[in-house]
């Protein structure tokens, strides 16, 4: 059963002689409970998208439904029904803790009491800063607490904007423990995040640049559907091997990758070439060896092919 149905969605921003495209006829569905990842670089097109689902601003073109009702002729029911954290700590920075929280349960017309259930493995970490004002929680206690207050009203579709962005990596990981647990409850998620190591956590992914999306699977279809081989490489500075390999015929691409360079070729690719290769440039303590692609080596693969 499909949650929501995205069809040729577009977004342009700017007067008629400097429109920028920021959504370019998206298409795309989200399956009742799963967690589903939007994933790309900032000013790819990702809140945008959040923003016309949410029924926060309309579209120019395109349709979707959410849950069976319609993102423009039935916006107030679609507002019932979904909870949305907003990448901008959007909550009052002046109300406590549970000011916040009561506040928002009662624009639902809910308490705490009714649906704490829901919401009991966030809040319990947070609870004990309650009488708390908002600004002065840390950046792992705020997203805990805009979580909170997106899940009070206990939301059919929960929609996520880069909700780690800026958060140390033990409340990541934390994060998305959460997750896990609230897709056991049935609750649909839709993740924007321009982290790729988050993209495996997800059960689909949409790999998304300047507006289009290049791809929808699963993380690990994406990584296994990489068609050229991939080798990693170090032989010194990044830059310098990268120089190098500019005039390397048998390469398709290359780039950096952390403190190595990525390079792929194409399946009869010989090894020994490039080791050859990278010693007659003068380069010592080469050390080469093929790799399974990320699903940061497929979202780059496919900038290379658009």
């Amino acid at each position: 059963m499909k949650s929501i149905k995205v069809h040729h969605l577009t977004k342009t921003y700017g007067k008629k002689k400097e429109k920028i495209i920021a959504v370019d006829d998206v298409s795309f569905e989200v399956n009742s409970g799963e967690i589903f990842g939007l994933i790309g670089p900032d000013g790819a097109g990702k809140t945008s998208i959040f923003r016309m689902l949410t029924t926060v601003i309309l579209p120019d073109s395109g349709s979707a439904i959410i849950e069976s009702w319609d993102m423009r002729k039935d916006f107030k029911e679609i507002r019932k029904i979904l909870g949305y954290m907003p990448g901008k700590f959007s909550l009052y920075p002046d109300l406590t803790v549970e000011e916040n929280l009561e506040f928002f349960a009662s624009i639902f017309n809910t308490t705490i009491e009714e649906n704490y259930d829901l919401i009991k493995d966030i809040y319990i970490q947070i609870e004990p800063f309650k009488n708390r004002k908002a600004s002065q929680l840390s950046g792992g206690m705020k997203q805990k607490l805009a979580l909170s207050c997106a899940l009070i009203h206990k939301p059919k579709v929960l929609f996520l904007d880069e909700p780690t962005t800026g958060v140390d990596p033990v409340s990541r990981k934390e994060f998305w423990e959460m997750l896990k647990r609230l897709k056991k409850q049935g609750i649909t998620t839709v993740v924007a995040t321009p982290y790729m190591d988050e993209a495996s956590l997800c059960d689909r992914i949409a790999l998304i640049q300047n507006g289009k999306i290049l791809q929808i699977e699963t993380p690990e279809n994406i990584s296994n559907s990489f068609p050229d081989l991939l080798f990693e490489i170090k032989a010194g500075r990044t830059s310098e091997v990268l120089r190098a390999l500019e005039s390397f015929e048998k390469k398709k691409n290359m780039y950096a990758y952390g403190e190595f360079v990525h390079l792929t070729a194409d399946q009869d690719f010989d090894i020994k070439n490039l080791e050859l290769f990278l010693l007659k440039k003068g380069f010592e303590h080469i050390e080469i060896k093929a790799v399974k692609a990320s699903i940061e080596d497929s979202f780059i693969r496919l900038l290379f092919d658009n």
